[in-house]
C-alpha cells in the first residue's frame, strides 16, 4: 500500500497582510472649475489653484473662484495651505454632514448650506423624494472656494449666469456667495411647491369617496419634509447675519442683495411648517377613513350574518330527527316553511337597507 505522505507542520495563524500604502490622488482630481476674474471679467485660459492665486496677488486685484466635488484629506489639505483656510474648517469640508451654518476666521468667512433635489415620483410609491447635499464656501478678500458633496449643486449654472452679469462680478467674492446662497435658496422654493403638489394630489385622493389610501406614502412624505426642514431651517440665522451685521467683510450692495435672500428663506420655512401640519392633518383623516371603512364593513358582514342565520336556524330545528314534530306529516309543511324563511329574510334585507347597513 502506498505511504501516507506526513502532515504539513503547524505554523499558527497566518498574519493579516501589511496594507498597501494609499497612493495620492492629484489635487487637480478634485477640481471641477478654477478661474480668474479681473474687473468683472473671466481670464482666459487654465489656470491651476496656486497659479490663479498669485496671478492675483501679483496684479493688486480681482478674485479666484476655485469650485471643488468631494475633495479628500490631501487634496483639501493643499487647498489650505494655498489659501490659509483654517484647519477646523478644513476638517468639517472633508467629512460634510455639517447643519448650515455662517463661521468666521478673521477676514475669511466660511458659509455651508445644504441644496435639495426633488425627485419625481409616483403618488403611492414610498421612496426617496427629497434629496440633500451639501455647500461649504470659503470666502476671502481675493478668493472664493466651493466645495459641493452631491451631484445636484448646479454651481456651473451660477458661474455662467455670473459671467455674463459683469456689474455684479466687480462686487468681488461677496456676489458670488450672494449668488450661490441665493440659487440654493431659490431651490428650496421649486422644491417646496413640487411637495405643496403633491400633498393636494393625497388630499383630494383622501377625501374622494371610496377611494383606497396609502397611509404609508403619506408618512414618507411627512418624512421627507422633516428631512428637508432641517436642511432650510438652520439657515436663518446665517442669512440674516449677512444680511444685517456691518461688521463682515461684505460690500453694502451684497448685504441688500442678501435681505432678499432671507425673504425668500423665510417664505419657504413657513410653507414647510404648513406642510408638516397638513400633513400630520392628512395621516389622522386617512386613519379616520379607515376606521370608517371597517366599521361599514363590519356592519354589512354582520348584516349577511343575521339573514343567513334565519335558514340556517330553521333547518337545524327540522333535522334534529324528532318522530313527533309538526307539519311532517302535512303535503304543505316542505313549502311553508320556505315561505317563511323567504318572508323573514326580505324582512331583514328591507330593515338593514333603510338602516344603511347594507
Amino acid at each position: 500500500m502506498p505511504s501516507i505522505p506526513p502532515l504539513p507542520y503547524f505554523r499558527g495563524p497566518a498574519k493579516s497582510p501589511t496594507p498597501l500604502p494609499r497612493i495620492p490622488v492629484p489635487t487637480a482630481r478634485a477640481i471641477v472649475d478654477c478661474a480668474v476674474y479681473i474687473d468683472g471679467a473671466r481670464l482666459p485660459g487654465h489656470f491651476t489653484h496656486q497659479a490663479a492665486l498669485q496671478e492675483v496677488r501679483d496684479r493688486g486685484e480681482g478674485f479666484v473662484w476655485l469650485g471643488l466635488h468631494d475633495p479628500d484629506d490631501a487634496q483639501m489639505t493643499d487647498i489650505a495651505q494655498t489659501f490659509g483656510l483654517h484647519a477646523l474648517a478644513v476638517e468639517d469640508a472633508v467629512h460634510a454632514h455639517q447643519r448650515p451654518k455662517l463661521e468666521r476666521y478673521d477676514d475669511t468667512l466660511v458659509l455651508v448650506m445644504r441644496p435639495v433635489a426633488y425627485h419625481e415620483h409616483e403618488l403611492n410609491s414610498v421612496s426617496e423624494i427629497v434629496e440633500t447635499g451639501e455647500l461649504m464656501i470659503f470666502t476671502g478678500h481675493d478668493f472664493v472656494v466651493a466645495v459641493r458633496h452631491g451631484e445636484h449643486s448646479g454651481l456651473a449654472a451660477v458661474r455662467k449666469d455670473l459671467e455674463g452679469d459683469p456689474e455684479r462680478l466687480r462686487l468681488g467674492p461677496g456676489a458670488v456667495l450672494h449668488a450661490i446662497a441665493d440659487y440654493v435658496v431659490d431651490n428650496y422654493l421649486e422644491v417646496v411647491q413640487s411637495i405643496e403638489d403633491d400633498i393636494d394630489e393625497m388630499e383630494e385622493e383622501v377625501f374622494t369617496p371610496r377611494s383606497k389610501v396609502a397611509v404609508e406614502s403619506i408618512y414618507q412624505l411627512k418624512r421627507e419634509v422633516v428631512e428637508l426642514r432641517r436642511a432650510v431651517g438652520p439657515l436663518a440665522i446665517p442669512l440674516q447675519v449677512l444680511s444685517q451685521n456691518t461688521n463682515l467683510p461684505l460690500p453694502k450692495e451684497v448685504r441688500r442683495y442678501f435681505r432678499d435672500v432671507a425673504d425668500h428663506h423665510t417664505t419657504v420655512s413657513d410653507r414647510i411648517v404648513d406642510f408638516d401640519e397638513s400633513l400630520g392633518a392628512l395621516i389622522n383623516a386617512a386613519l379616520a377613513k379607515i376606521a370608517v371603512q371597517q366599521n361599514t364593513d363590519m356592519r354589512k358582514i354582520s348584516a349577511w350574518v343575521a339573514i343567513a342565520a334565519v335558514p340556517t336556524m330553521i333547518a337545524g330545528i327540522y333535522g334534529m330527527n324528532f318522530e313527533h314534530m309538526p307539519e311532517l306529516k302535512t303535503s304543505w309543511g316542505y313549502p311553508a316553511i320556505w315561505v317563511i324563511i323567504l318572508t323573514i329574510c326580505t324582512g331583514l334585507y328591507v330593515v338593514f337597507h333603510r338602516n344603511h347597513w347594507l
